[in-house]
């Protein structure tokens, strides 16, 4: 790998030639392939640890229950189980953020994910956080956003909120957070391995506009963090202007203290190379994985939980206004529908055409927020109307909140669920009842076919199909599909 003098220069002085020759060597190698599974959607009675479930695993993750490297890298497009949100392809070092999770909070909190796409720490975080947290999720940029919005639906908890947003533009929505999560735009040196482009990109002035957008960044969102409440800031770059000075920076300029995490000599995760301040560095050639650094904040002062202050504003006011009992009017039907169709208490609202069933735990969060924020998703999509028909979302399909019973089922073989996820049409079982029928595969939902009796309309997004034409000459299986 040609990497750029200057880079080369500088980071061989920063880490020593001992470190920077293990990181030459690690550059050169192969990237580690991996991914994480879904919790929520583990096959019922199947208590076998998350490396006994996967074909091809090759050993667990060490800092992620759930992660597991694999022995080669498949064909993911082809495999209906990760279009059904059963796992994430992640890179391990990402992971990290479930085992700082896993330390650090133990119980219910209200947290923000600030520069989330494609969602890798996002479904990571919300796979570890404590049942009765609420996760707002992030990203300014519109196209990342919609991928972003893709993967949550996918991953399918229902107390996750999306936006598309700056984020200064949290300011105006009066939240605060007990946790953010700053993934930071960043000059992308622990992507050199996995990106030829990132390297084509790289210039010492790339690092000096990062490391001056990362400190915008977090001082946009600092009002927003609750007083006692954790910031974890990550990049995916070696050098130390956009790594230790960034947390050197906010810790003496905005107030914070640094929060140590335990971690293990065998995970070779190395500290600080400027100071003594606990921070992690995730070096390829040294950690099974990408390059990645950390550092958690704790923000001075000492404030109550922002979960509970938020959430504890529900019910609160004066009566119900006559705008407020016409909108309750009008969609107390689709809350009928709600309650058949999901387990748990929800809210129903409109956002743009679709309808979304909001848990009423914290359906104050989500109306402060669409005050001030352009909100993709919340909560559970339930569906557009059709006329005087509430027709199901795939959202609905791939939620672990859903009523399975209260849809007619098939489970298709492997060639049908490719046709489908091609929104292609497809055959169904001559006994298949008319109406919506949800498409399962491996007894895991697919999404909704509406079935007509001579055909079934293939209701999957059109924006999610899969567009390649190829035809995989074995079936695709990442999750062994029998305990």
């Amino acid at each position: 790998m040609q990497l750029p003098k200057d880079f080369e220069v500088y980071t061989r002085e920063l880490m020593g030639e001992t470190l920077y020759a293990t990181l030459e060597k690690g550059l050169d190698s192969e990237a580690p392939t991996s991914i994480r599974l879904n919790p929520f959607k583990r096959v019922e009675d199947d208590d076998r640890k998350a490396v006994d479930r996967v074909a091809g695993a090759r050993e667990a993750v060490a800092w992620c229950a759930e992660g597991v490297y694999l022995n080669e890298r498949p064909n993911f497009t082809f495999d209906p189980l990760l279009h059904a949100g059963r796992y994430y392809v992640q890179e391990a070092s990402s992971m990290f953020v479930c085992h700082i999770l896993r330390e650090l909070v133990h119980d219910p909190v209200l947290m923000l994910d600030l520069c989330a796409a494609p969602g890798g720490k996002t479904t990571a975080a919300r796979s570890v956080l404590p049942q009765g947290s609420v996760l707002l999720t992030n990203e300014p940029m519109k196209l990342r956003a919609s991928i972003l919005s893709e993967n949550v639906q996918k991953f399918g908890h229902p107390d996750v909120l999306v936006t598309n947003n700056f984020p200064r533009d949290y300011r105006k929505t009066g939240l605060l957070f007990d946790v953010v999560l700053a993934d930071v735009p960043c000059s992308g040196e622990g992507m050199f391995r996995k990106d030829e482009g990132a390297i084509g990109e790289w210039s010492m002035q790339n690092v000096e506009n990062c490391r001056t957008l990362q400190r915008s960044i977090v001082e946009d969102i600092w009002p927003c963090l609750r007083e006692g409440g954790l910031l974890i800031y990550s990049t995916c770059t070696f050098n130390a202007h956009e790594d230790e000075e960034n947390v050197n920076w906010i810790a003496e300029t905005l107030g914070a203290d640094f929060v140590e995490i335990e971690t293990r000599p065998e995970w070779n995760i190395i500290g600080s190379l400027t100071d003594q301040h606990p921070v992690y560095r995730f070096i390829p050639g040294k950690t099974q994985g990408e390059g990645l650094f950390v550092a958690v904040l704790r923000k001075h002062g000492d404030q109550a939980s922002a979960l509970r202050q938020m959430c504890g504003e529900a019910g609160k006011g004066g009566g119900k206004s006559k705008k407020d009992k016409a909108a309750k009017g009008k969609t107390a039907e689709l809350d009928h529908v709600t309650g058949q169709w999901l387990t748990g208490d929800y809210k129903t609202i409109e956002l743009r055409d679709t309808r979304l069933a909001i848990p009423s735990a914290w359906l104050s969060v989500y109306e402060k927020a669409a005050k001030a924020l352009h909100i993709l998703y919340a909560g559970v999509g339930l569906g557009t109307m059709k006329g005087r028909d509430l027709v199901p979302d795939a959202s609905l399909a791939l939620s672990i909140a859903i009523r399975r019973e209260a849809f007619p089922q098939i489970d298709v073989d492997y060639p049908t669920a490719i046709s489908y996820l091609r929104k292609e049409a497809i055959v169904l079982p001559e006994n298949t009842p008319r109406g919506f029928v949800l498409v399962t595969f491996g007894h895991q939902p697919l999404g909704f076919v509406k079935n007509i009796g001579n055909r079934a309309n293939n209701l999957y997004p059109q924006e999610w199909k899969i567009k390649s034409t190829h035809a995989p000459e074995q079936p695709v299986e990442v999750i062994k599909m029998n305990p």
